[in-house]
């Protein structure tokens, strides 16, 4: 089968949906189909290019190229999922979401009014047109039913390398890797560590907009010795850390689906992360697998400390994450299999 895979990207940015695209054109590889990703660039703003990319999207017809014919397109993203084909699948990672759990109505623009408009009855048109429809998670599947009336069933797929994570004696950090944004929220995480008794440390790895702040954030709180922003690491160095952290911390707002916490899983560690994450709490069982907690610095401190005090325990709680992640039978023959599907 010929299979096409509409993307977007900013360029020079990559993270999950990049890896995700990836692996899903490797597994279809894998399974003995030929599959291509087709990309566009994509800007945040300003919203007339935004709108000009949906425009776009809709004036691609996929059904065949110089004769070579389409089986079929999976789609992924806005604004790629308009493009045009007699046989669509949507496996939607997520939408574009500044116009939809992240709109700001206080703080709206008379233009941003109407790109939320626009934009949420193209969704619901379009998407509601396609027969077979899945998402990444229940939570981007929850989105979906409440502001477009439409359903879709989750369907989970393993993190990048997911067979290379692994276990080993366990140091006295915790680890949180990601883009630094707000939205990841390692704002939170530092705070806490200005409260914690233990002698327990924070290493934050990656990088993004929020570096300098978070750096000026640890300097004001005067915790240098106990948080480390390390920036940018290897794939073989962040395999590292986490099978050497007593726990990861993913404490996001609202997160589509959330590789940290599957990697952290598959590492054998427990994830503290809040009640107001999103696709975490899909995995992280409250006292088995992890901490659910309410996004509050003082109560992560606390939750720290037990981890720094308990760490036979801690150690158990990640031993049941493994089993947890293996039990809900993640993996690309899957995926594969229920996308491709009649």
């Amino acid at each position: 089968m010929r299979i096409l895979i509409p993307s977007v990207q900013v360029p020079f940015i990559d993270g999950g949906a990049t890896l995700m695209t990836n692996g899903l054109k490797d597994a279809l590889l894998e399974h003995g189909h030929e599959a291509e990703i087709v990309t566009m660039p994509f800007k945040f703003s300003p919203n007339s290019y935004i709108q000009d990319s949906m425009q776009n999207w809709k004036n691609q017809d996929f059904n065949d190229f110089n004769g070579i014919n389409i089986d079929r397109i999976i789609s992924l993203q806005f604004p790629a999922y308009y493009t045009q084909h007699r046989h669509i699948t949507l496996w939607l990672m997520h939408q574009h979401r500044s116009v939809y759990d992240l709109y700001d109505a206080k703080n709206s623009t008379s233009e941003l009014k109407f790109l939320k408009q626009n934009i949420q009855t193209n969704d619901t048109n379009i998407l509601s047109k396609i027969k077979k429809r899945f998402t990444i998670s229940k939570t981007v599947a929850h989105r979906l039913k409440h502001y477009n009336k439409i359903e879709a069933t989750p369907l989970y797929h393993p993190p990048h390398n997911a067979q290379m994570f692994y276990c080993d004696e366990s140091y006295d950090y915790v680890f949180y890797p990601s883009r630094l944004t707000e939205l990841k929220r390692q704002s939170l995480l530092i705070e806490a560590m200005s409260y914690t008794k233990t002698p327990i440390k924070a290493i934050i790895a990656g990088f993004g907009s929020h570096y300098s702040i978070y750096q000026a954030k640890i300097d004001k709180l005067n915790i240098n010795h106990k948080v480390k922003l390390i920036g940018q690491i290897t794939q073989d160095e962040k395999f590292s850390f986490y099978a050497h952290s007593l726990a990861v911390v993913f404490p996001p707002i609202d997160e589509d689906y959330g590789y940290i916490t599957l990697e952290a899983m598959l590492s054998s560690k427990p994830v503290v992360t809040c009640k107001d994450s999103g696709g975490t709490l899909e995995f992280v069982v409250d006292n088995e697998t992890g901490f659910v907690i309410d996004a509050e610095a003082k109560e992560l401190a606390q939750k720290l400390d037990w981890i720094y005090l308990n760490k036979q325990k801690t150690k158990d709680m990640g031993k049941n994450a493994l089993e947890s992640y293996h039990a809900k039978n993640i993996n690309w023959n899957t995926v594969v299999q229920k996308l491709l599907e009649d």
